[in-house]
């Protein structure tokens, strides 16, 4: 019998993706996912229709959320994802955080869209709230970019309208760190200090970074991912070993391309604990 294909970080149009949480499941199973979990930004809108299909097409979920934290220790602050995996998705306390996180969503994309008006491109937060299933995010600003014309993809637009220090770019005022933490177990799960190394920061910066999240008692961090080489995953794995974190897996899939797909690529090495022994 094979092993069980895990990918335990994606995304849907409940966050910035482009399948339907049931599309999303649908896909996952194509590609012989056998453990998933849906981790949106900041929302869980899309885990009960999830569940629904992958309770329908026989493949274990799990509940996810991705939270959009600031680490203050560089100085000015820097964005960082904490993956939530296995929680409730009832607990008031994440109930109450994500309502938050809402509200920041919110201001910032209109600010985002105020800001494109202020440099000749009108209705860009009308634009990109079409292309929403919910929140509006960077990246319906982006699809809207490209869909009048002004860039020809999404990472252009990134490049030249959203990114920090481009004109469109707004700084939002996430939760800190600790608190996402503290809320996860509060609510039951575990914490995943996601992608650690697409942050665009230094190996010095990045295991002050692990060294914080372990302070704060993180329980996991994402040793597996797509377009890894092998040197990366056996840099992250060793971190993990380390800390004496937990090893997670995901693919951070938000829509379908040939680097990054569900349950692609997402071995862990051997020297780590997988995070799927303290799931149940």
């Amino acid at each position: 019998m094979s092993e069980k294909i895990y990918d335990l970080h994606c995304h849907s149009t409940a966050s910035d993706g482009v399948l339907s949480p049931t599309e999303v499941v649908r896909r996952a199973v194509e590609n012989g996912v056998n453990v998933l979990a849906l981790c949106d930004h900041d929302s869980i809108v899309g885990l009960a229709e999830a569940k629904a299909e992958a309770d329908k097409q026989g493949i274990q979920f799990i509940n996810g959320v991705e939270i959009s934290t600031l680490w203050t220790e560089p100085g000015s602050g820097r964005g960082i994802h904490i993956v939530g995996l296995g929680f409730n998705p009832n607990s008031p306390e994440m109930t109450a955080l994500l309502a938050q996180q809402a509200v920041l969503r919110l201001q910032r994309a209109i600010q985002i869209g105020e800001k494109l008006e202020k440099i000749g491109i009108p209705n860009a937060y009308q634009g990109a709230k079409a292309l929403a299933c919910g929140e509006v995010t960077r990246a319906h600003y982006a699809r809207f970019l490209v869909q009048i014309g002004k860039v020809s993809n999404d990472a252009q637009a990134f490049k030249r309208y959203l990114s920090a220090g481009k004109p469109a770019y707004v700084k939002a005022d996430w939760v800190d760190i600790e608190t996402a933490i503290n809320v996860i177990h509060q609510a039951g799960g575990l914490a995943v200090l996601a992608h650690p190394l697409r942050y665009n920061m230094t190996n010095r910066w990045i295991k002050r970074l692990v060294a914080d999240f372990v302070q704060w008692q993180g329980d996991a961090i994402e040793v597996a991912g797509c377009g890894q080489s092998r040197e990366q995953r056996q840099l992250v794995a060793g971190w993990a070993v380390e800390h004496h974190l937990l090893a997670s897996v995901g693919s951070d899939f938000h829509f379908p391309c040939a680097w990054i797909e569900l349950g692609k690529s997402l071995t862990l090495p051997d020297n780590v604990t997988p995070i799927w022994t303290q799931l149940g």
